[in-house]
């Protein structure tokens, strides 16, 4: 989705915005990143970075800023993610939002069955949903995950879904560099090898940080393996202030920044240019349990002072999503949701993760709160479009038409757009009580319930050339044979 002439919302001063790169800077040089994992490290040290190779948890590496503005100046400003329908292909960065459906919880949840594990089912099923809507544009990555399947091969599974359920953009696993290297195998098959691949990126991947300052072996043997095969990378550092960040939202946003600045150099570090997103995931914990809290104003305020920090590094910027700490898709949920939907798009973010059915603090993928968030994406978009002010816009036709006390639903003006003149909800009902009493007295919930069967009754696979899918079977089917064999074996 493009945001055509939308202005960007600065919650900050330039000011601020100076000081918090400052203390980043200063933060970097003096107190350093923790990378657990050698060959990263002896990157960063051969480019000029300080090592204390004896620091607990991990070598600890000082940036000298030079080298960190030198290398994210290296990354592109935007890019584009080619999908397998040309038709799907998105821009990353500029005034261009893409939506991507939640990410990586262990249940789900429907009205029908209530709270449980996922399967493979409902993974297959929420692709399913995301390519079933307009307003998500990237299929998403591990949308929930497939417990009844063996850990050990689920990534392929899900891939091979992601690859043939859907025909839009998706996301890598991230679970070891031995997966990811599956998932660009994988890929490579249906673009036409990996050369061609690196020439048209197809997936993001998600390289969390493990905050406070500290980058794990798994998620950086993942981030060496797309790097070098050129997918764009979401940087991102994870975020509970109070528990892995200072309560001071200041020195939170200085926190993420120099962590993501961190892991930015070094995909450049790795493949000078490679595609990266900046990315935040910054929210506050609940001081008297202990617990993540979502939808807080505290969160708001970090998420629209992050998009200047991207804007500042001309970046692509990544934060959002219909975040919630409710249980069920109830009123908590929605208004959690819209708390950080609202600053996500003045915000003018570029990608969106857990824009539909995120559930629990992202514990549970909600079937019914995935439509009522697809609402709310929609209801975001049309506010987002502006307001016309040619000739039609302005109407001056309808003022001429019609005079003093009068009703303009027969005008002119009125009969030639009463069509598309105003949003129309998918889900809301805006009946009188007696006509939604009459046919009912469906909440919300309920009807969003009908939607979601709806679009998984009307799916239809898109099409994929029959020589490509027999090449996906045999990888899945080869990989699966070897991952089983060694596992038997040690």
């Amino acid at each position: 989705m493009s945001i055509p002439n939308a202005p960007l919302y600065d919650y900050l001063p330039n000011e601020g915005i100076e000081t918090i790169h400052e203390m980043t800077l200063r933060v970097l040089e003096e107190f350093g990143i923790a990378f657990n994992h050698d060959q990263a490290v002896d990157i960063l040290e051969r480019a000029g970075c300080q090592v204390d190779r004896d620091a607990i948890p991990a070598p600890l590496v000082k940036f000298p800023r030079g080298l960190v503005l030198e290398q994210i100046g290296k990354a592109p400003r935007e890019f584009t993610m080619y999908a397998r329908n040309p038709q799907n292909n998105v821009v990353l960065g500029g005034k261009h939002t893409v939506l991507a459906p939640v990410y990586g919880p262990p249940n789900v949840q429907d009205l029908d069955k209530g709270r449980r594990e996922a399967t493979l089912e409902d993974y297959r099923n929420f692709v399913k949903l995301a390519q079933s809507v307009p307003e998500i544009h990237n299929a998403g990555g591990v949308v929930c995950e497939p417990n009844d399947e063996p850990q050990a091969t689920r990534h392929l599974d899900m891939m091979h879904a992601l690859l043939t359920l859907s025909d839009k953009t998706f996301m890598g696993n991230v679970v070891s560099g031995e997966n990811a290297n599956d998932c660009v195998e994988l890929a490579a098959i249906v673009f036409g090898g990996r050369d061609k691949l690196a020439q048209t990126p197809a997936m993001l991947s998600l390289i969390n940080v493990n905050s406070p300052r500290l980058f794990d072996t798994r998620m950086l043997d993942s981030l060496f393996v797309y790097a070098r095969a050129r997918q764009p990378l979401l940087i991102t550092p994870f975020i509970l202030a109070g528990a892995m960040s200072p309560v001071a939202l200041g020195g939170s946003l200085v926190q993420q920044n120099a962590e993501a600045l961190a892991g930015i150099t070094l995909t450049q570090l790795i493949n000078p240019g490679t595609p990266v997103v900046y990315g935040s995931f910054l929210s506050n914990s609940d001081m008297q349990s202990g617990s993540p809290a979502f939808g807080t104003p505290e969160s708001a305020a970090a998420l629209l002072a992050s998009a200047q920090l991207a804007r500042k590094y001309k970046l692509p910027f990544r934060g959002g999503g219909g975040l919630t700490s409710s249980k069920v898709a109830d009123g908590q949920a929605m208004w959690e949701a819209s708390m950080t939907f609202w600053p996500t798009f003045l915000a003018g973010t570029n990608f969106v993760l857990h824009a539909a059915g995120w559930l629990e603090s992202g514990l549970t993928s909600s079937y019914e709160k995935f439509v009522m968030d697809i609402e709310l994406c929609r209801m975001m978009q049309v506010f987002r479009g502006g307001i016309a002010l040619d000739e039609e816009g302005l109407a001056l036709d309808a003022f001429a038409e019609i005079g003093p006390g009068g009703y303009f639903f027969g005008a002119a003006h009125t009969l030639r757009h009463f069509r598309d003149a105003f949003y129309r909800p998918l889900l809301a009902d805006v009946q009188n009580y007696t006509r939604w009493e009459q046919k009912g007295a469906e909440t919300a919930e309920m009807r969003a319930q009908r939607v979601w069967k709806k679009w998984l009754r009307e799916y239809a696979p898109p099409p994929m050339d029959a020589g490509v899918l027999e090449a996906l079977n045999e990888y899945v089917a080869r990989r699966k044979q070897e991952i089983n064999a060694a596992e038997a074996a040690y």
